[in-house]
């Protein structure tokens, strides 16, 4: 990708698809993913996960997306976590 010289990545065509990729796309080197990851990023500045697709989705995916800084997976989990707050 010319507009992003050091972005090192499997797929260039996924950069700036208007879907925020995570990992390696979601780098600064990549343009935050070609500028589809920064809402999220502004949103959940230390949510680290592999797919940010997942956050918000209407399913409660668990794990790292479970967590504070993921915004107990955009709201999805909060129901979970009010019914088993010790799980």
């Amino acid at each position: 990708n010319t507009k992003y010289p050091d972005c090192r990545i499997k797929f260039p065509i996924s950069i700036a698809n208007g879907e925020c990729d995570g990992g390696d796309y979601n780098t600064e080197e990549c343009g935050w993913d070609g500028g589809d990851c920064t809402e999220f990023n502004t949103k959940y500045p230390d949510c680290r996960i592999k797919f940010p697709i997942s956050i918000a989705n209407g399913e409660c995916d668990g794990g790292d997306y479970n967590t504070e800084e993921c915004g107990w997976d955009g709201g999805d989990c909060t129901e979970f976590n009010t019914k088993y707050p010790d799980c």
